[in-house]
């Protein structure tokens, strides 16, 4: 009978292995693994994924059929190429591919584009409401400083049988920041908390820092008292925000 030979190089497994004696006597591991080995990177099971669970439609890459959608949007420069685009192009998407489109062109900062997809995506027989598509399309109207319909966003999510939740709230509060509303960015942060939405540490930072930056400490100082409700080492917190904008002066509307 031949010799069975291993060979599994990519896992720094022995070729040709020694028997290696057992501590239990009588048995014998004829393979040896070496996870010192340069080429040893671990094995994981396929079954379980670490880390939180993205979306499904977020992915790495654009498709080539999302990235040619894009693409053909921008270069049409009338009404009717724009509709023939749609017509052409974007009926053809698969879902994902259809979402990817919409998240490459909000991050171009494609506004006008961006809202049509928007509006087109929400017509789809697939759609169904879903808080993830707003978060986005208002940090980026806030962006624009087109606050009227970034108001008009967050009422129709509502309409659509959504409830708020803290990252739709504080993507209307920065968009409020970004326009100088220092007093609708205040009133919505009271109604977030009056809602039952518990701010997290993204919307404690820019509350803070903007407020400041406005000079209204008495509201900012307010804010920093709410660390002892909703941050487990208020303290520590203070330092850390402190820290975050002495070293980067500029303001964060989201992470």
């Amino acid at each position: 009978m031949g010799t069975l030979r291993l060979q599994f190089p990519q896992l720094g497994i022995s070729q040709n292995p020694p028997i290696e004696p057992s501590k239990h006597k009588g048995i014998s591991y004829p393979i040896k693994i070496h996870l010192g080995s340069s080429n040893f990177r671990g094995i994981s099971c396929g079954l379980r994924n670490v880390g939180p669970k993205k979306p499904l439609w977020r992915k790495r890459f654009l498709s080539t059929e999302a990235i040619q959608a894009v693409q053909c949007l921008k270069l049409a420069k009338s009404p009717s190429k724009l509709e023939q685009v749609f017509n052409t192009r974007l009926s053809r998407l698969l879902k994902v591919d259809l979402l990817d489109a919409l998240t490459e062109l909000q991050r171009q900062n494609e506004l006008d584009l961006a809202l049509k997809v928007f509006d087109y995506v929400r017509k789809e027989s697939w759609y169904t409401p879903d808080l993830s598509l707003y978060y986005d399309m208002i940090l980026l109207l806030g962006k624009n400083k087109l606050i009227q319909k970034a108001e008009e966003l967050f009422a129709e999510l509502e309409k659509e049988g959504l409830q708020p939740d803290t990252r739709v709230y504080t993507e209307l509060i920065g968009a409020y920041f970004q326009a100088d509303m220092v007093e609708k960015a205040m009133e919505t942060y009271n109604l977030m908390q009056a809602s039952g939405c518990a701010p997290d540490k993204l919307t404690l930072m820019i509350m803070v820092r903007n407020l400041e930056k406005a000079g209204r400490e008495e509201l900012a100082v307010s804010v920093k008292r709410d660390f002892e409700e909703y941050v487990d080492d208020p303290e520590e917190f203070l330092e850390e925000v402190e820290k975050k904008y002495r070293r980067d002066p500029l303001v964060h509307i989201s992470a």
